[in-house]
């Protein structure tokens, strides 16, 4: 397992407020308060640990498959709908919502191989990210790939948490299928719309994990 870059001032900041609330209370806090001295550090140390898991890589074997659209994401699926586009199409399309709550896995990666021909980001609200708006009001990044004539689309999405997109994708840009897209600082929620022709093989409920789990094939 390794941390993601993302994450490296985040774990410094907390890890040192996390040592000088303990420092703090053990060298100017009463001794009368001294039997704060263990749950406090063990509540520290756990919130500490949390903010590090929370930035984990884990080793995968990702699943690289011509014909595959593969989750972007970890989380659970919430919505499987076809949709009207309300961003670059102008047609109907499937879509596919991965919610990711903070236990999760927060990189993202790319569900296809191809060339990004579109990638925009969105400034909005931060309702919670299973809210039926949050698709199209909240803060977003929105990419397109395109392979063999054939598109979908990734958003995204924050959330009441997450307050921080990073997308690492620009237009003209190759890609390969499982390969970083982006990352979501805490819950979010992550928007695939594809082709109404695509075979989907995933269903609400599910728990995809991101570069592994097929979610349709086209």
């Amino acid at each position: 397992m390794r941390i993601h870059r993302e994450g490296y001032v985040t774990i410094f900041i907390v890890g040192m407020l996390m040592l000088v609330i303990n420092l703090v209370l053990h060298y100017w806090v009463c001794d009368c308060f001294s039997y704060l001295y263990v749950p406090v550090g063990i509540l520290t140390g756990g919130f500490w640990l949390f903010i590090v898991s929370f930035f984990r890589i884990p080793s995968r074997t990702h699943t690289i498959q011509e014909n595959a659209i593969v989750a972007p994401a970890d989380g659970k699926v919430v919505v499987i709908e076809e949709v009207q586009a309300d961003e670059y199409f102008s047609d109907k399309r499937i879509q596919v919502s991965i919610f990711m709550s903070p236990l999760n896995v927060h990189v993202n990666r790319n569900p296809v191989s191809g060339e990004v021909v579109y990638s925009q980001y969105h400034p909005g609200k931060y309702l919670v990210a299973w809210h039926p708006k949050s698709s199209t009001e909240n803060e977003r990044h929105s990419v397109v790939y395109r392979k063999d004539g054939k598109e979908i689309l990734v958003k995204q999405i924050a959330g009441a948490l997450a307050k921080r997109i990073c997308n690492y994708l620009k237009p003209g840009q190759q890609v390969n299928q499982t390969e970083e897209m982006g990352f979501i600082k805490f819950g979010s929620r992550v928007d695939l719309l594809l082709p109404l022709d695509a075979k989907i093989h995933c269903k609400i409920g599910d728990r995809p994990k991101g570069g592994v789990t097929v979610i349709a094939t086209w």
